[in-house]
């Protein structure tokens, strides 16, 4: 056979980058981090620490659990933005109705209003205590009444010199709810900074199941409402109904029956361009009653902030 050195080289060269000539490596035994299963369950032993992995169990059968508590879902907000009575809740304690009414003040009258109240009423910025210290409310109130109202633990003393319009709009909106009313907590909400948290209405001075009158004046601000969750929720508030009233100029608000037993309301800060608008709202206070302090709620409810 004729034999050709180059031509042997070159193979020679080919199979020693193809790997033919290279060792074979020695047998590794099985790893012992994995134990054959009869059950077609394999169970890894752990590895070392430092790798950061903890013993797992991997089978072929799954094994499906119902959850002890079911999903829920957390219920969508409502929106009040018609003329209308509402209905918003029946419960052991009675009846929750609102009824709005948009455009209670023709435009150009609730205009004059708005500018003489905002120019004339005698505001100033309450101080009220919470956990023991004090603090500004975010917002300037007034009150009218012969007899003082106390809340969030600070007094506003009784004052009888009420303002000839306020007495106006008293008698119209007392014909329009066939309600009487004998005091008002008139509130001046300056820009979309002031605001007033969630709270009821149900201090003991203003009886069982009171009706609140709400007129709105000046630029429109979200009214919400939430209802109280049942003794079970501990407070918990997530699942709660919810509803949102938007309140325009000459929008006048009834929250009738249970509406301060079974929810709270509030006028969240907003963060963007707001003007002034002022919330009257008429309702009927009486004296204490024996045993109860100045302010005592019927029940407890959030505190006013």
């Amino acid at each position: 056979m004729f034999y050709c050195p180059d031509v042997m080289s070159d193979k020679r060269q080919r199979a020693r980058v193809q790997g033919s000539w290279a060792k074979p490596l020695p047998k590794q035994p099985r790893p012992a981090g994995v134990v054959p299963n009869t059950e077609h369950c394999q169970i890894a032993i752990p590895a070392p620490a430092s790798w950061g992995i903890r013993p797992q169990a991997t089978c072929g059968n799954f094994e499906f659990h119902q959850p002890s508590k079911p999903n829920r879902e957390v219920p969508p907000e409502k929106v009040i933005d018609q003329a209308g009575v509402y209905e918003i809740s029946h419960g052991p304690s009675g009846v929750s109705r609102l009824q709005l009414l948009p455009g209670f003040l023709p435009a150009q009258e609730a205009d004059w209003m708005f500018s003489k109240l905002l120019a004339e009423l005698p505001w100033s910025q309450k101080t009220n205590i919470r956990q023991g210290e004090a603090y500004m409310e975010p917002r300037l109130t007034c009150w009218f009444g012969e007899l003082p109202y106390t809340y969030a633990r600070s007094t506003m003393a009784a004052n009888t010199k009420w303002h000839p319009l306020l007495l106006t709009l008293c008698e119209a909106i007392a014909k329009v709810s066939g309600r009487h009313f004998n005091s008002l907590l008139c509130n001046l909400y300056r820009d979309g900074h002031d605001s007033i948290g969630w709270h009821s209405d149900d201090e003991a001075s203003l009886g069982a199941k009171p009706t609140i009158a709400s007129l709105s004046l000046g630029d429109t601000r979200v009214f919400s409402l939430r209802k109280q969750p049942p003794p079970e929720e501990n407070g918990d508030y997530t699942y709660v109904e919810r509803i949102r009233v938007p309140l325009g100029h000459g929008t006048l608000l009834l929250m009738e029956g249970a509406t301060q037993d079974d929810w709270q309301h509030q006028v969240a800060k907003e963060y963007h361009d707001r003007g002034p608008r002022i919330n009257l709202t008429f309702r009927s206070i009486h004296p204490e009653p024996e045993g109860h302090r100045p302010g005592t709620k019927l029940r407890f409810t959030a505190k006013q902030e």
